[in-house]
C-alpha cells in the first residue's frame, strides 16, 4: 500500500472529523484484546523500540529514513504541539505519511490522499511452520527484491526496507519468484509484509507458505504476527483470514502536505 501513490481516494479531513473515525475500531472484531493496543499506533511504537536506531525526529514525530520506509510514527495526534513538531521534522510543502489515524487538519494544512485499510492479526489458528524453498534475502538481494516489487507491486519497498527484519524467497531456476518478509516491530508484535508473487508462479499456494515461515520465525522470537491490507483488496484479506489471521480494526493510510 504506497503512502506516496497520490491516486484520488477519499482525502483526511480538514473542516470536520466524521463522528468515531479518529482512534476508533470501527468493525473491530474479537481479534482483539486489551494486551494489544499498542497495535493502535504500531509506527509509532517501532520506530521508539525495536527500530530506534533508524529514527529520524523528535520526541513527537519520528520517521524512518527515505530510502527504508515512508511510514512516518505521531506520539500523540492530540497533542498541542504536534503539528509543530511535524513542521520541524519535515519543514514547509512536504508530503508526510499518516497510517493508523484520521487527523483534522489545522488550516493551511493539505490532505493527499486517503486509502481505507484494515488491520489482522494471528489468532490460535494459524498454523505457522518453516518452508523448506524459502532462502533467507538480504542486501545482496536487493536489486532482485525491488525488480520483483515493480513487478507485482504489493506496496512501499525501498532499497533499504530488508533492513527492517527477515525477508525471505523463493527462487526457480535462479529467478527470485516470491518473497515475503518483516516491517514494523510494535512492542510484543511484528508485521509481514511485502507479500509479493510473480504473475507466471501465482495460485500455487507460494504467498501463503512464505506468510506461514516468516510467522513462524516471529513466533519462535516470542512475538505475535500481525498485517495490513487494503480494504478493497478482498482477495488477499480473505486468504489471510484462511491462514489464520483475523480482523482486529478498520483505519486509514495517507498523506498530508504541510504548509
Amino acid at each position: 500500500m504506497a503512502l506516496q501513490d497520490e491516486t484520488a481516494y477519499e482525502p483526511l479531513h480538514v473542516d470536520a472529523r466524521d463522528a468515531g473515525t479518529a482512534g476508533a475500531h470501527a468493525g473491530s472484531s474479537a481479534a482483539g484484546t486489551a494486551d494489544d493496543a499498542v497495535l493502535d499506533n504500531p509506527a509509532w511504537s517501532s520506530l521508539t523500540g525495536h527500530h530506534a536506531h533508524l529514527a529520524i525526529g523528535n520526541d513527537l514525530v519520528r520517521h524512518f529514513p527515505d530510502d527504508v520506509s515512508p511510514f512516518v510514527g505521531v506520539k500523540d495526534w492530540e497533542h498541542p504541539d504536534v503539528w509543530d513538531a511535524i513542521l520541524d521534522v519535515f519543514g514547509h510543502g512536504a508530503t508526510v505519511g499518516v497510517s493508523h489515524a484520521d487527523p483534522l487538519l489545522p488550516e493551511g494544512w493539505a490532505p493527499v490522499f486517503s486509502i481505507p485499510g484494515v488491520q489482522l492479526v494471528q489468532t490460535e489458528q494459524l498454523a505457522a511452520r518453516p518452508d523448506e524453498e524459502a532462502v533467507e534475502l538480504g542486501g545482496g538481494d536487493s536489486t532482485d527484491m525491488l525488480e520483483l516489487v515493480e513487478r507485482t507491486q504489493p506496496g512501499p519497498f525501498l532499497p533499504r526496507t530488508h533492513e527492517l527484519g527477515r525477508y525471505v524467497g523463493i527462487r526457480r531456476a535462479g529467478r527470485l519468484i516470491a518473497m515475503a518478509g518483516e516491517r514494523l516491530h510494535p512492542d510484543g508484535w511484528t508485521e509481514i509484509s511485502a507479500v509479493a508473487v510473480d504473475e507466471d508462479h501465482r495460485r500455487q499456494g507460494l504467498a501463503s507458505r512464505l506468510v506461514l515461515d516468516v510467522a513462524f520465525q516471529i513466533q519462535q522470537r516470542g512475538d505475535r504476527a500481525l498485517l495490513h491490507a487494503s480494504a478493497t483488496n478482498t482477495s488477499a484479506i480473505a486468504g489471510y483470514e484462511k491462514l489464520g489471521f483475523a480482523l482486529r480494526r478498520r483505519l486509514m493510510f495517507g498523506a498530508v502536505r504541510t504548509p
